[in-house]
């Protein structure tokens, strides 16, 4: 295999780094080797950074009508190269290759299209005399310069969810991908600086270093990371000394709350789907279900059999597996550690183990008897573990859902329409789903409460993120 000597993207072209320290970039399929990439210095930062300030000075008088050409443009080409941008994205994350333009590829392009459209549809308070002799108004206006870190999960798409807004209100970015999942990002840079002017989006490679030194740097006057709580909380202190805006799409611990009147099948393929999928690393993954005590173990039944059938992992190019391996050496070692360190009133029902001796390949498990104080129920796994916990009325569901410190999605499984929307009140987190799971689109808000950090991205919410509001005032009086 030839193993790929990356670059930073900076300024409209590929420029090597400063940096004396590298790191591999490894296939989670296979633990091979494939890049070697610098871990880049505050000066790599710095130059990113005086690209992007270079480039602001222009984007950020262009109308609202060649934003959204650029990013129509940028879409088509994306779409154009999606078998390319799954093949890196596949080798990265270790996903089944078969669904990836499908389920990733494509929808991103959508994306790009939506905020595209997004572009030419901000709105503002009716200007009016709000004081006598004078007329106000309210500008929106883009921010300038941002700093973006994206997560190894989804690397394309969240690389979407964070450039394609930032640019479509106006602003240039500098984005740094996961140290362990860099290819696709710096393709899609190359593909937009075909249609962008150079410097509008930069993409600078490295590990938690090069990240802290981007949050650090004077020139952003915003920072938007997803990743862990730890991270967004690190990100935000940092910020503070410079007072910088801060974006933050962090963890989560969803819960699927499947009451005695859902049914019970649908529930568990669903549940199963939304909980294994991209092997469990999903900030919003099915994984921790609470089942009302009459139903609870025909749930569980139901879900095993469903899992043992369907919930296959396998090399990316092997047939009818639905996720791949977990996408990295520390990641694999952290959820083997959850299985390993359960407690004793725990029983794993299904999986539990690594599946061969090659790949950072988890089997789906099932967990059962796990109570509300529980690591495994409190912290967040980001693996294939799904638990279920079961509960005797409304008010034990409500208590224990919310009882955590992470507030990103929950889902209402119940033919109950009164419940249903009793719970999506009541419930502390982002996103309640009904009769469903994991379903996102681009016309509607993603993100946060508590630990699970603030912002929004996606829809016209997460677009005026990447926007600030100035008051104009005009003495018209004779």
């Amino acid at each position: 295999m030839t193993v790929r000597e990356l670059q930073n993207f900076i300024g409209g072209r590929y420029v090597p780094s400063s940096a004396t320290t590298t790191f591999d970039v490894v296939d989670p399929a296979i633990e091979s080797t494939y890049a070697v990439s610098p871990v880049s210095t505050p000066a790599d930062v710095d130059g990113a950074f005086g690209a992007a300030a270079t480039a602001f000075e222009t984007w950020g008088e262009t109308t609202p009508a060649e934003r959204q050409l650029a990013l129509f443009r940028i879409a088509d080409a994306v779409e154009a190269r999606a078998e390319e941008f799954a093949d890196l994205e596949s080798q990265d994350t270790g996903k089944p290759r078969a669904s990836l333009v499908a389920d990733e590829i494509l929808l991103s392009v959508d994306q790009i299209r939506f905020f595209a459209g997004a572009a030419r549809s901000l709105e503002g308070r009716a200007a009016g005399e709000y004081l006598a002799g004078h007329t106000s108004f309210v500008r929106r206006e883009p921010i300038g310069v941002v700093g973006q870190v994206t997560p190894w999960n989804y690397p394309l798409n969240m690389a979407v969810w964070k450039f394609a807004p930032a640019v479509a209100a106006g602003n240039t970015t500098v984005l740094k991908p996961s140290d362990t999942t860099p290819q696709s990002t710096l393709l899609l840079a190359e593909v937009a600086a075909e249609f962008l002017p150079a410097g509008v989006l930069n993409v600078i490679l490295g590990d938690r270093s090069t990240g802290a030194a981007m949050i650090a740097h004077k020139t952003p006057q915003l920072v938007s990371i997803t990743g862990s709580v730890r991270a967004g909380m690190e990100v935000a202190k940092s910020a503070a000394n410079d007072l910088k805006r801060v974006h933050l799409e962090l963890g989560g611990k969803a819960p699927v709350v499947v009451f005695a009147d859902a049914d019970i099948a649908a529930a568990a393929e669903g549940i199963g789907i939304a909980g294994y999928f991209n092997a469990g690393q999903d900030c919003t993954a099915a994984t921790r279900v609470l089942v009302h005590e009459s139903v609870h173990d025909e749930f569980v039944a139901a879900l095993t059999a469903w899992a043992t059938e369907n919930a296959r992992t396998g090399a990316p190019d092997e047939d009818g597996i639905l996720f791949g391996p977990l996408n990295n050496a520390s990641q694999f070692a952290r959820v083997s550690k959850v299985i390993a360190d359960l407690p004793s009133h725990a029983t794993v029902v299904l999986g539990g183990r690594r599946q061969g001796s090659v790949g950072y390949f988890l089997e789906a498990t099932i967990v059962t008897g796990l109570e509300q104080h529980d690591d495994a129920i409190q912290q967040e796994i980001f693996g294939p573990v799904i638990t279920v916990q079961r509960f005797a009325d409304d008010a034990q569901a409500l208590a224990m859902a919310n009882g955590v410190e992470y507030a990103l999605a929950s889902s209402v499984w119940t033919t109950d329409h009164g419940r249903a929307m009793r719970f999506a009140k009541r419930l502390d987190f982002g996103c309640v789903w009904i009769n469903t799971h994991i379903p996102l689109v681009a016309e509607m808000p993603h993100g946060g409460f508590k630990h699970s950090g603030y912002g929004k991205d996606l829809s016209a919410y997460g677009f005026e993120d990447y926007t600030r509001i100035k008051h104009v005032m005009s003495f018209i009086g004779e």
